[in-house]
């Protein structure tokens, strides 16, 4: 039998054959598409040029399917949502990708999604905006004030945020819903946690080891959003070593804290002097308070249960 090297060496070119190669070699060169993308390349022999072919055909192919584009989850190229470039590379022509117009814009969606965080908050909330709110004399207040802080806030610079209190069922975390929907198209991270369940969490997440990282979470944040303040079974390390420590953190970095409530801060300074073993401590709650108070503004909606 054989060997492959013998067996090529012995072969013989079939001249129709070549003259086809030639053909087509001839006729992609002078593609307008190839032409432009050669045209700015210099030192391309006709011997990098003979190494290249397959590459050449890929680049065209590649891009022909772009001109045709079925969408991209339908991306039809060898990396779905890329687009092939020209290099040289000694002497052959290699191949390197970037993302199209569409898996840019998937990408930025992604990035845009994940500026919103959210802990326990109904999707409805989140797909909230200024546009879909019911304004009326009762709210304008409220939303004036919400929407000026989305519009104007700077964290880093400013670390005010706004306390939203009222009667339950009268809209104040939508208008929060609407205030992160805002600031995701000023490319600003948001936070928004329903305080009840996240702080029943981070009993549990003593036990799984994964306190410290939700606690950072929530303290790093550019802007965070404590939905129904107030509402959560009071203990002493609750207020102490969670909620003041975010709100020491965030007070420190200038990071804009907001709140919602049914209190108002006189009632939610009581709230937060008892803890659930009954004992009554006014001083520490004074110290959370006093944080909360000068680093928020304090605005009560009022109107029906809209629940």
């Amino acid at each position: 039998m054989k060997s492959i090297q013998s067996a090529l060496n012995s072969w013989k070119p079939n001249p129709q054959i070549n003259e086809s190669i030639h053909h087509l070699r001839v006729e992609l060169l002078r593609d307008p598409l190839i032409v432009s993308a050669l045209q700015n390349k210099p030192n391309i022999t006709e011997k990098v040029l003979d190494n290249s072919l397959i590459k050449l055909f890929e680049y065209k192919k590649e891009h022909q399917n772009c001109q045709e584009c079925p969408g991209l989850q339908a991306c039809p190229n060898m990396m779905k949502g890329y687009q092939p470039d020209i290099t040289v590379n000694r002497e052959a022509l290699e191949l390197t990708y970037h993302p199209c117009s569409l898996k840019l814009d998937e990408e930025q969606q992604k990035k845009q999604n994940q500026l919103i965080q959210s802990l326990y908050v109904p999707k409805e909330i989140l797909q909230s905006s200024f546009e879909s709110l019911d304004i009326d004399e009762s709210r304008e207040e409220a939303c004036v004030k919400a929407l000026d802080f989305a519009e104007n806030v700077r964290p880093g610079e400013d670390g005010n945020g706004l306390y939203l209190y009222g009667r339950f069922g009268v809209g104040k975390t939508y208008i929060m819903g609407a205030i992160a929907n805002r600031l995701k198209k000023r490319h600003i991270e948001t936070f928004i946690v329903y305080t009840p369940d996240f702080f029943r969490e981070m009993k549990q997440a003593i036990g799984d080891g994964s306190l410290q990282e939700k606690l950072e979470a929530l303290k790093t944040s550019s802007v965070l959003i404590l939905d129904d303040i107030g509402a959560e079974t009071m203990s002493a390390w609750i207020r102490d070593d969670i909620l003041g420590a975010i709100l020491q953190h965030r007070m420190l970095e200038k990071l804009p804290t907001l709140f919602t409530s049914n209190f108002d801060y006189d009632e939610l300074e009581n709230h937060l002097s008892f803890s659930n073993k009954g004992g009554i401590e006014e001083l520490k709650a004074k110290r959370i308070m006093e944080r909360i108070r000068h680093f928020s503004r304090a605005v009560e909606v009022k109107g029906k249960n809209r629940r």
